[in-house]
């Protein structure tokens, strides 16, 4: 029996192991793995959940996983007794090894496995506005995997690996004058050349399956599935991974029957998710002035089936708004209390809690679950240190020379 299949949930139709899209319409497609129940491996941070990640095979060097811990200071600010911490990033006295404190680390290692299972020696093409690029140069840098990432020049500053003595010559840097939907849409026209690959983004069932080990992680703590899934989304990939590691979890039949709400924050008031289901405009200026870029995603799967909108109803789900005022007081908090600093986009998260308590919609008796999904920058700066990536080419977004910029990515990696 082979472990997993990749299915069309719109046609149905069952589709090679490793695309990223059906040939039929525009669903997402959804992993079905061959174990129906949760069995961990003896396998360092995120590969114990081998049997439900899209893999033949594991990368050792990228051990991280995300943790989960009974809250205490924090919750106690709060009045809750039951809530929970998904820490993901760098904490080594809670056993928190994310190389590049983002849970965007657990994307990186199934992406970059599944590539090396199709031994198509493609380039990688990985757009972002800092922590996923961050992730998958590291990734890249430690299996060899050629990678070209394309970051706003205003993101430039976010994109270092972590260590002194560290290797990045599988990794060119593009900085576009532009946000973050620059970067993709250049991106996305590089991915289109002979020898690139596009990462796939929400498309991405490694991406996604990633992901959700966070929830699987959590699960398994617990003992069950959480009420309540507190989670900052740009484009709203991280609720769908929870949506859907919990119905595995449902179906394995030993953690609850019950689905998790999905509670996803977004920085007002550059909000594209929450200004769609509640009709409130964009800011034209944005992301100028946001809390974290990084949480701006003009393009969100929101209506595609299996996308974000699917997943909020399937779980009686909500979207909140969140200032950066209200954002920076709940990082204040949340770092007083627990004792480690956090990323901007996970402070968006704790204050949604906040409000969620405020409103009285949470309460003491429910089981919280809250996705810090990074933390520990500063820790590891002081611990390990950070060498920066440089810009290897600046463009504008409009009037790029694709063909020219495709042969310098490609001569500069091949010297490399």
């Amino acid at each position: 029996m082979k472990k997993y299949s990749v299915r069309c949930l719109d046609c149905g139709t069952e589709c090679d192991c490793y695309a990223i899209a059906c040939m039929n319409d525009g669903a997402l497609l959804r992993t079905e793995y061959s174990s129906v129940q949760l069995i961990p491996r003896d396998f360092p941070g995120i590969w114990k959940f081998y049997e439900w990640l899209p893999t033949q095979g594991i990368l050792p060097e990228l051990g991280g996983g995300s943790i989960t811990y009974k809250c205490g200071s924090f919750a106690a600010e709060l009045g809750l007794d039951k809530l929970y911490i998904a820490f993901n990033g760098y904490w080594p006295d809670r056993k928190a090894l994310l190389s590049t404190c983002s849970f965007k680390d657990l994307e990186a290692a199934p992406t970059v496995q599944r590539l090396a299972e199709q031994r198509m020696k493609n380039i990688l093409v990985v757009a972002s506005a800092g922590n996923t690029a961050r992730a998958f140069a590291h990734a890249c840098s430690v299996s060899g995997q050629p990678l070209v990432i394309v970051v706003p020049a205003s993101a430039l500053n976010k994109i270092w690996l972590p260590g002194d003595d560290v290797s990045h010559d599988a990794v060119f840097t593009i900085s576009v004058k532009g946000d973050y939907s620059d970067a993709i849409a250049l991106g996305d026209e590089l991915a289109c050349y002979s020898g690139f690959v596009a990462e796939g983004g929400a498309r991405n069932v490694a991406r996604r399956d990633g992901m959700g080990t966070v929830m699987l992680e959590a699960t398994l703590t617990l003992k069950q599935i959480p009420d309540y899934y507190f989670q900052a989304v740009g484009s709203g990939t991280g609720g769908i991974s929870a949506w859907e590691a919990s119905m595995r979890l449902i179906k394995d039949g030993r953690f609850g029957r019950k689905m998790p709400v999905l509670n996803l924050a977004q920085n007002l008031p550059c909000a594209p998710i929450f200004s769609s289901l509640h009709g409130v405009a964009i800011d034209p200026r944005c992301p100028e002035g946001m809390y974290d870029e990084v949480l701006f995603n003009r393009r969100p799967p929101l209506s595609v089936k299996g996308g974000v909108a699917d997943a909020l109803t399937a779980t009686a789900g909500t979207v909140q708004g969140v200032t950066n005022d209200e954002a920076e007081e709940a990082r204040k908090l949340f770092e007083k209390t627990e004792g480690i600093d956090i990323v901007p986009a996970a402070a968006v998260a704790v204050s949604a809690l906040m409000k969620s308590v405020t409103s009285g919609s949470v309460n003491a008796r429910d089981i919280v679950l809250l996705n810090i999904t990074g933390g520990g920058e500063k820790r590891l700066r002081k611990d390990v240190g950070v060498t920066p990536l440089q810009s290897d080419l600046s463009v504008e977004r409009f009037g790029v020379d694709l063909d020219s910029t495709v042969s310098i990515i490609v001569d500069t990696l091949r010297k490399g």
